[in-house]
């Protein structure tokens, strides 16, 4: 550990501070540190050094089981059960919220005005306050409809107490009947659900997941509606009705109660009333190709019944409301003058207000919130708690500034700030040093990235970090320089005429065999012109920072095709057939099927994985283990960094992948951790590593700086520099301002963001950019260069 003051040692009186006692949680290697409370405290340290492990996966992880460990033990049945962090001990936790960039789930009902209830003090105005009076606040959300009918209550009160009696009831919502509030009305290609010329059992449904022999589809078979080896084409009307439509229906089969319910109902509940992005890909191609969606034409995409929309404040319903810019929002609402709902009124001003000051201004409330990247995300559940009455609460933040440009981050600090000054303690997982800056505390991990990482190298106050001869520490004054001389362009890509989102008719010329690097506030356009309106060829590589589809099998060692070369390896080695060195097939523990783990399903309650005894978390059956391959088995060699196994596989195909993995910066992982484990950097980084073997193409890369510490991005330039030299066209969309300095071009898309956005405000040079220094862009990174 670096020199660090005394005080880091015993940050503050024993009350005062988080205490972590013998952390070995992922890479960390008996970790104690003291973490002062009610400060902000910034831990630093390169991409896989352990940060998110201490953060996250030890202190956030502990406070919450221990939270629901004091719920009632029926209540915890459906919570499941978390397992204790791999930590000594913890001292002096409090209550903690994670505030992470996990996307916003996949539900088609949730907005963002939903999700920061927003929406709800909004319902509240316009039951108080619109013209004409249409009912409580449910009657203006799109999720509840509308019922009438009747049913029997039991009396709570008086003498007939305990009494049924049965009582008609209403309920106003206000949920568009048609679209049921979705604000999408659907039509469905039959031919795309079915082939009419086969019987079920012949494989007529064409709907992924429902095979002939298939448990949904022997539903449909064995149901009494229809037979199973009849041609659909022959099906009567009835039956026809019955296989594509029938409302649920309770059915028995094999002495089993079921829901019998028709295709089309039962495709709408499972996949077109889910958020499309979030679908796997095969499912979602599937959706498109069957599905066509449009607005909705009773609510014109409104979601809401006429009722909802029919009541006004000074001419806007809520439906106007909801979807203006946020910064229109707010304006009207200072138009609102209701003194009997005033504390209603102050609220939502201050709540949308906040959107404005975390820099998301430009969203709209019905923007649907599984459309929000990872950055957004996390923004959008910040506003939840800058409002809230809570105090002493832990804030776990990774990396809040993901996605903004210099301009909002100080902003981002400012909120940062507020919720410490409020007397919480605010835990950051952070590389940019304009946050690092604002650090009342800092911790620094490493030294290197996954087994060379999980140690303390410095703890205390930013000053002896400066001062602290740390990876982190050296770099932290660290400043790209404009080039002295600029790549000249090989041609232009030219988009014409841009309108997706807001961009506003948009003409440029995106040139060819340099690195552009397109730029702007968060929300100005970049994504939408790039993305949007780069022409579709197939020399474009678009590598972004999605999820990557897979099981819970999937690796970075089958996703980048190593297992294939290591089982064939291993294969030759022991004159045996490659399938044996597969967890999935023929290697498999016969106890875990190759898991590591034994899943134990307790009924209502969560299941429960234990590492397996049998193959001690390995996957692979004893025999398997006993073949090795320079004295390694296969279990032992997927448990190599990418940088131990390059020295293993020093020649061949393995060693140019793994060559690659190494290059961009991704030496620290492991060949068989799961790839779920990856952060959206690391899943990128990943993306470019299998794409970089082209030549003459053109590299789209979305924010690849995202989790790369200060001395990482050295690296990733000189890979984009690599790349450019290999003949290549690299653009990248990008706010890190080393980034901007070291580009051949720059493309500031702005002025501002949503409605104020949508222009190109700059073309040219990063040095012609500096000297004009008229866009936010141009101020930023001149203060950056030192011009």
């Amino acid at each position: 550990m670096a020199a660090a003051s005394e005080a880091s040692v015993h940050v503050a009186d024993a009350h005062e501070v988080i205490r972590v006692v013998g952390a070995r949680e992922n890479n960390l290697k008996n970790v104690d540190v003291e973490i002062p409370k009610r400060r902000l405290t910034v831990f630093t340290g390169v991409s896989g050094s352990g940060k998110s492990s201490l953060v996250f996966g030890t202190i956030a992880a502990e406070s919450q089981r221990l939270i629901n460990e004091t719920y009632p033990t029926f209540v915890q049945q459906f919570m499941g059960q978390l397992s204790r962090p791999d930590v000594d001990a913890l001292e002096n936790l409090s209550a903690t919220i994670r505030v992470d960039q996990e996307r916003m789930g996949a539900n088609a009902r949730s907005t963002v005005g939903t999700a920061t209830d927003v929406h709800a003090m909004l319902r509240m105005l316009f039951s108080r306050r619109g013209t004409p009076h249409v009912g409580s606040p449910q009657a203006f959300s799109f999720n509840v409809p509308s019922v009438k009918g009747a049913g029997a209550i039991t009396i709570g009160t008086g003498p007939n107490k305990g009494r049924k009696e049965r009582r008609s009831f209403e309920i106003t919502g206000g949920m568009c009947p048609r679209c049921e509030g979705l604000g999408e009305a659907t039509a469905i290609d039959l031919d795309e659900l079915y082939d009419k010329t086969l019987s079920l059992s012949g494989g007529a449904i064409k709907v992924p997941g429902y095979t002939a022999d298939g448990w949904m589809v022997r539903v449909f078979g064995e149901s009494g509606f229809v037979d199973a080896d009849t041609p659909i084409q022959d099906y009567t009307e009835q039956q026809l009705h019955d296989f594509l439509y029938r409302e649920p229906v309770k059915v028995k089969i094999q002495n089993t109660n079921m829901t019998y319910e028709g295709l089309v109902p039962k495709i709408t509940k499972s996949m077109l009333q889910k958020d499309r992005d979030a679908l796997q890909p095969h499912v979602r191609a599937f959706v498109e190709r069957a599905v066509t969606f449009r607005a909705c034409p009773e609510c014109g995409g409104t979601r809401l019944n006429e009722g909802a929309r029919s009541s006004k404040i000074g001419g806007v319903n809520i439906a106007d409301a909801a979807a203006m810019q946020i910064t229109d929002l707010a304006a009207w609402l200072r138009t609102v003058d209701a003194p009997e709902v005033a504390p209603l009124i102050q609220g939502l001003r201050e709540t949308v207000d906040s959107f404005v000051d975390i820099g998301l201004g430009y969203l709209s409330l019905d923007r649907a919130s599984g459309t929000l990247s990872g950055g957004e995300a996390q923004r959008t559940k910040m506003i939840r708690h800058l409002g809230s009455s809570l105090t002493d609460v832990t804030y776990v933040f990774d990396e809040p500034t993901a996605g903004l440009h210099p301009h909002d981050i100080e902003r981002m600090n400012a909120l940062l700030q507020q919720l410490r000054d409020k007397g919480n303690t605010v835990l950051v997982v952070e590389h940019k040093p304009e946050v690092i800056a604002i650090a009342d505390h800092v911790i620094d991990l490493g030294p290197g990235a996954g087994r060379a990482g999980g140690e303390i190298q410095y703890a205390g106050e930013l000053a002896g970090l400066r001062a602290s001869d740390t990876l982190t520490g050296r770099h932290l004054d660290h400043r790209a320089q404009l080039k002295p001389s600029t790549r000249a362009r090989k041609g232009a890509l030219e988009i014409r005429g841009a309108t997706q989102h807001n961009l506003k008719n948009v003409d440029v010329d995106v040139p060819l065999g340099v690195l552009t690097v397109v730029t702007g506030v968060a929300g100005s356009g970049k994504s939408s012109l790039i993305h949007g309106h780069l022409p579709r060829l197939d020399d474009v590589v678009v590598v972004d920072q999605s999820a990557i589809k897979g099981s819970r099998r999937s690796s970075p060692a089958t996703y980048t095709g190593l297992l294939d070369t290591i089982r064939a390896a291993f294969a030759k080695a022991n004159g045996v057939k490659p399938g044996l060195f597969s967890a999935n097939s023929e290697g498999a523990c016969v106890a875990c099927k190759g898991l590591g783990v034994i899943i134990t399903d307790l009924g209502f309650q969560s299941t429960v994985e234990t590492l397996c005894e049998v193959c001690e978390g390995s996957g692979f059956s004893d025999e398997v283990l006993e073949y090795t391959l320079e004295g390694k088995n296969i279990a032992e060699v997927l448990d190599m960094s990418v940088g131990e196994a390059a020295e293993f596989f020093p020649k061949g195909p393995a060693q140019v992948t793994l060559a690659r993995l190494i290059d961009v910066g991704l030496g620290y992982i492991t060949l068989g951790q799961a790839l779920n484990s990856l952060s959206g950097g690391e899943r990128q980084r990943l993306k470019l590593a299998i794409n970089m073997a082209k030549k003459g193409a053109v590299y789209v890369l979305d924010e690849p700086t995202t989790g790369l510490h200060l001395a990482d991005v050295d690296n990733l330039l000189s890979l984009l520099d690599r790349l450019v030299d290999a003949g290549n066209s690299v653009i990248v969309i990008e706010h890190h301002q080393a980034v901007m300095a070291h580009g051949d071009w720059i493309i500031d898309i702005g002025p501002g963001a949503g409605r104020d956005g949508g222009e190109v405000v700059f073309e040219g040079t990063p040095a012609d950019l500096v000297a004009a220094g008229k866009t936010l862009t141009g101020r930023h990174l001149r203060q950056y260069v030192g011009a």
